[in-house]
């Protein structure tokens, strides 16, 4: 039925935000625990959002459709 509305996945919507120029920023995996094993640098890089890659950046966009 076309002008139908489309759901955005509520998990994604919770995981991305979008920054003002309108690029997908993500948290990083392994930063919640087993810090012993972890070194102070790789610590310090797992606090710092990134960025989605442009590969998967299209399927990202079909998850959050209005944002």
């Amino acid at each position: 039925m076309p002008g139908s509305k489309l759901k955005t996945h509520k998990g994604a919507a919770k995981r991305l935000k979008v920054t003002g120029t309108g690029k997908v920023k993500r948290y990083r995996a392994n930063a919640t625990h087993k810090f012993v094993t972890k070194s102070a640098k790789r610590r310090r890089r797992l606090r710092r959002p990134a960025l989605i890659n442009k590969t998967e950046l299209k399927r990202v966009r079909r998850l959050l459709p209005y944002m």
